[in-house]
């Protein structure tokens, strides 16, 4: 243990990132990723969805993408011999980090129902081995599909355009565990679920309202926007319950004063919320907006923007005034002084942005909250002009443009029309499962094979016993990886593992070296093209391995020329740009430099909503209140760590060395319970049906967090959160306020 960390970045970022990345590969690869990374024509990304600047940087990347990309560029790799040595019994003992750290799968491996071991498999057989499987199912609807954030813009539309000509919608991915609760509040309220800024608005700011976000950790490279932001004379208010070394200071290492001098202040302020507490915060906000327009007219609220772009105001107004002070100091811990503060950064500020990411989305009421911080928004008239506008930050490089490509359980009727007139096939209408009513449907046996394109699901999920034991229930599991995980281990009957090309690698089909294309955070599309050659030879890309597949599938001949499109991924495009709006002149838009951004109706003034204006709300008040003795708490990542994945048992930026079994506290609830510093307990989440779940063995490491708040590291910590136990309308798992009590080793009722 250390002190936290009171700022990011510097020299320190550049040394791990470059000790990391040598220590995978070699100085020559190390060259050429890097050099080649978030460049016009090169790698992008696959760490986050944070886009790239019109003008770029020679480094234009940070500590994490720095380590992310040569974590995939690795040298290591894992042969049939690996698969020999190690049965899956004995893998699925090993850490999450030990299985990432073997290297880049090879080959296709095949576990069968009579061994204990993954053997080989020709590609051939393999793709012939799901497809037979599919064919056999009573009902289309028995199969799942579910793919992240990795995934192409040409995979996405591939895999969806095959899962409904097969005839199911069944489209899990990770926007259902992430910011599904953006999207459903901002379909209702302005009808696109998308954010509505550019990176040239965040530099424009008067104001940026970071909610529930880390940058420093997650998107590292939003702080030098921030930056600039400050530097063009805006300010930015810091919402959490846990302080952050990046929202307090950064020092760029791309200039001088980031590495020799002090760096930047970002935060202006920082309100150090209770979790759960946000949605009553932006109430009384709301409240006091209102407030203060009553004291002076015509000063506070854009009145000529709310009577010509919005519906609903009045409810809204009349439901809001009824915000109680008692309730939300309660709920937030934080003071009327604090928030009356950032009552008059909001009334003084013009261009407003509210950034968020998962610190809101998990949360039971994420959607309402979301719904409040649009409602501040229409009050102060900063939607669809520049410099203003609402901001969900995606944690994934394309889980944005996966969405945008048809990835839904919910097939939205103008894609179905699209689909059926351009292909000549009629989709399935009913909605098909989301990420937790597919693990309901696996562990009933309603769903029988599963195949993942990309991404970790078993650790992703919530329940983390639970969904274990829904994935073994199939009777096949397929995983297309680029490296070993967790969901290698936990298997169906039978399990494949279709090792695929990485974002790094080369790709060179019938007609030549190919790209792909992303679409980050900002609606932005634009190539990624792979410079190292393919980690061992014969592997296929997801666009060929979904291609073939479904030719073995659905048979030969049709309306869909699946050979064609493995051969020249131009040709997808050319049919995604009849089918996806905005798409229009796919091929040639995106040939040019930083390829071209989706239209935001929001900007031009038009809301798809049922009364054809953005959507005012009123949003029951709602707030956790944790029983004496216990703490709410929420799953989050360490800094050295990538999704699932860590890298190492660090946390540089929080203090912690060596260790993930780590539950932060702040000292004064521990010295209410009655525990000591780093003492072992054991966290137990406590639910309303009665049922607890518990990490056994946790060290309670006094934290600046919050009163009365705790956090533990995802997806560890996963497994407190109950399958059932979701956000309201978007069915996203709770991973932010699960209910716990800490139980030192020895006491009653203690698993340890």
């Amino acid at each position: 243990m250390s002190p936290p960390k009171n700022w990011a970045a510097g020299v320190p970022a550049v040394a791990h990132a470059l000790e990391y990345s040598l220590s995978q590969t070699s100085p020559r690869r190390t060259a050429l990723t890097l050099l080649n990374l978030n460049q016009d024509g090169g790698i992008d990304c696959p760490g986050c969805a944070w886009p790239e600047p019109h003008k770029r940087h020679k480094n234009e990347y940070c500590e994490n993408g720095a380590k992310h990309v040569n974590d995939e560029a690795t040298s290591r790799r894992v042969t049939r011999e690996f698969f020999a040595e190690h049965s899956v019994a004995e893998l699925d003992k090993q850490t999450d980090q030990w299985l990432n750290q073997q290297g880049r799968l090879t080959e296709p491996m095949v576990k069968l129902p009579s061994s204990a071991y993954y053997e080989p498999i020709s590609w051939d057989d393999a793709i012939g081995l799901v497809a037979e499987e599919l064919r056999s199912l009573d009902s289309p609807d028995q199969a799942m599909f579910y793919t992240s954030g990795r995934l192409s813009n040409e995979g996405a539309f591939l895999l969806q355009l095959f899962a409904r000509a097969y005839g199911t919608n069944n489209l899990p991915d990770c926007s259902n565990m992430c910011h599904e609760s953006s999207g459903t509040a901002l379909g209702a309220t302005l009808g696109v679920g998308k954010g509505t800024v550019s990176l040239d608005d965040i530099y424009e700011a008067d104001l940026v309202i970071v909610v529930g976000q880390n940058p420093g950790t997650n998107h590292p490279r939003m702080l030098t926007a921030l930056e600039q932001t400050k530097h063009n004379g805006g300010q930015v208010v810091a919402i959490n319950p846990l302080p952050e070394a990046g929202l307090k200071r950064f020092k760029n290492p791309q200039k001088p004063s980031g590495v020799v001098g002090r760096g930047t202040t970002i935060a202006d302020q920082f309100l150090q919320i209770k979790l759960g507490g946000d949605l009553a915060l932006f109430q009384i906000l709301n409240r006091l907006l209102l407030e203060a327009e009553d004291a002076a007219p015509g000063t506070v609220v854009d009145r000529e923007f709310v009577e010509r772009s919005t519906h609903g105001f009045d409810a809204f107004a009349e439901h809001v005034r009824k915000t109680e002070w008692d309730d939300v100091l309660a709920a937030t811990g934080l003071t009327r002084q604090e928030i009356e503060q950032l009552r008059d950064r909001v009334a003084a500020s013009e261009k407003i942005i509210v950034c968020w990411a998962m610190g809101l989305t998990q949360h039971k009421h994420g959607v309402p909250t979301i719904r409040e911080i649009v409602n501040l928004l229409l009050l102060r008239g900063s939607i669809g002009k520049p410099g203003a506008g609402v901001c969900p930050v995606r944690g994934h490089s394309n889980v944005q443009g996966d969405r945008t490509m048809g990835i839904w359980e919910k097939l939205p009727e103008p894609l179905r029309e699209n689909l059926e007139r351009e292909f000549g096939f009629s989709p399935p209408t009913e909605t098909g499962y989301d990420s937790v009513h597919g693990v309901r449907a696996m562990r009933d046996g309603k769903v029988k094979v599963f195949m993942a394109v990309a991404g970790n699901f078993v650790r992703a999920m919530s329940d983390s016993a639970v969904t274990e034991e829904a994935l073994r229930n199939c009777r096949l599991t397929v995983q297309v990886s680029t490296k070993l995980n967790r969901s290698h281990t936990v298997v169906g009957e039978t399990a494949l593992i279709l090792p695929t090309l990485g974002r790094s690698d080369r790709d060179v089909q019938a007609t030549g070296e190919q790209f792909v294309t992303v679409e980050n955070s900002m609606s932005q599309v634009h190539s990624t093209r792979g410079r190292l050659d393919p980690a061992a030879p014969g592997l296929l890309s997801e666009v060929a391995i979904l291609c073939r597949l479904a030719r073995r599938t659905l048979g030969e001949g049709g309306s869909i020329p699946w050979e064609d499109f493995e051969g020249d991924y131009s040709l997808v495009r050319e049919r995604i740009s009849r089918v996806i709006p905005g798409f229009e002149d796919f091929n040639e838009r995106v040939a040019q430099p930083g390829g071209f951004r989706l239209p935001s109706p929001v900007n031009a003034g038009v809301y798809k909503t049922a009364s054809g204006r953005a959507e005012f709300s009123c949003n029951d008040f709602d707030a956790i209140l944790a029983p004496e003795g216990h703490l709410v708490l929420q799953t989050l990542r360490s800094h050295d760590q990538w999704n699932t994945i860590p890298y190492a048992f660090d946390d540089r930026y929080r203090g912690i060395h060596d260790s993930r079994e780590v539950v932060f506290v702040n000292p004064e609830d521990l010295a209410e319970l009655g525990i000591e510093d780093q003492a072992l307990v054991d966290v137990v989440s406590v639910w309303e049906d009665g049922t607890e779940r518990r990490l056994e063995g946790y060290h309670a490491v006094s934290y600046p967090t919050a009163r009365g708040s705790a956090a533990a590291y995802y997806p560890e910590a996963n497994a407190l959160v109950p399958l059932d136990s979701v956000a309201h309308g978007s069915n996203t798992p709770t991973y932010k306020g699960i209910v716990v009590r800490l139980e030192p080793l020895g006491a009653a009722g203690s698993g340890g």
